[in-house]
């Protein structure tokens, strides 16, 4: 994934080398590459090649570092540290960070643009995978979770509540990595659910591994600052079910997600073993 995005993304000294040097700055500064890993292998679980859909594994995981570079701004959640590495907006100031992110949300439909006609059989696929993208990253998604984030600081939330935000703000992105993966791959309609399935569960899983490795995460792993969730009021499932509990929630989800992997087969079980390692993960 490193190598395809270092060919995909313009060179750091190119006119206007800020914006560009910007950009790499936050794709190449670590990182899991989680969603470009699920496109990939969601495709292989439909039987096709990994490099055939290797420009939107590079849109997923574009959308995704610009929702991080957004993230950490002063007017969102002012955090210096990601990933190990100083937030772009602390190397490069606030005004490169917000047109970095700019450039990396609209090069990522360029990127799943570039998709062979040949990956998915017809134009439709491509069409329908830019769809997914624009819906997941937007206000019916990632977008809309992040607002109702931001609204719910210091409230009292309630289960419906939290679970709209974790499943908008994170799970969305997740589940269209999936689905992306499959519409260009040619998928049944019967491999489609199943890929949802698995990332709805998946992304919601995710989601709350990620608020108790920020209760009980150590900085120096995590490469970011940990506790930052209950400083700043956030809703979260520690909140609500402390840390063995939502443990016990991100377990069954991933149980539920493994199960409905069965009818993709053997060819499924790079994405079991994900679903393992998100909820067992502890970076």
């Amino acid at each position: 994934m490193d190598t395809a995005l270092d060919h995909a993304l313009p060179r750091k000294d190119y006119f206007p080398a800020k914006l560009h040097s910007a950009m790499r700055h936050s794709v190449f500064s670590g990182g899991k590459r989680l969603r470009p890993i699920l496109v990939l292998a969601a495709a292989e679980a439909c039987g096709q090649r990994a490099q055939a859909v290797m420009p939107a594994a590079c849109a997923l995981e574009c959308i995704h570092t610009y929702s991080l570079i957004h993230d950490d701004l002063p007017a969102m959640d002012d955090d210096d540290w990601r990933r190990g590495n100083p937030t772009c907006h602390k190397v490069f100031g606030e005004a490169a960070a917000v047109l970095a992110g700019d450039a990396l949300q609209t090069f990522a439909f360029e990127l799943i643009a570039r998709v062979p006609a040949s990956a998915s059989g017809k134009d439709r696929g491509r069409l329908e995978a830019i769809r997914l993208l624009a819906q997941a990253a937007g206000m019916a998604g990632m977008v809309g979770g992040q607002m109702a984030d931001i609204v719910a600081e210091g409230q009292d939330v309630n289960l419906p509540i939290l679970q709209y935000i974790h499943t908008h703000k994170t799970g969305r992105l997740i589940q269209a990595a999936l689905l992306i993966g499959g519409v260009l791959s040619g998928a049944t309609a019967s491999q489609l659910k199943a890929l949802s399935v698995y990332g709805e569960t998946l992304g919601l899983a995710f989601q709350i591994t990620d608020d108790v490795l920020n209760v009980v995460g150590e900085m120096e792993r995590m490469g970011k600052n940990v506790g930052t969730d209950s400083a700043r009021g956030k809703a979260t499932y520690p909140a609500l079910y402390g840390v063995e509990g939502s443990r016990t929630q991100a377990r069954r989800l991933m149980e539920r997600g493994i199960q409905a992997l069965q009818p993709l087969g053997q060819r499924a079980e790079p994405l079991r073993v994900l679903a393992r390692y998100i909820v067992q993960r502890e970076v």
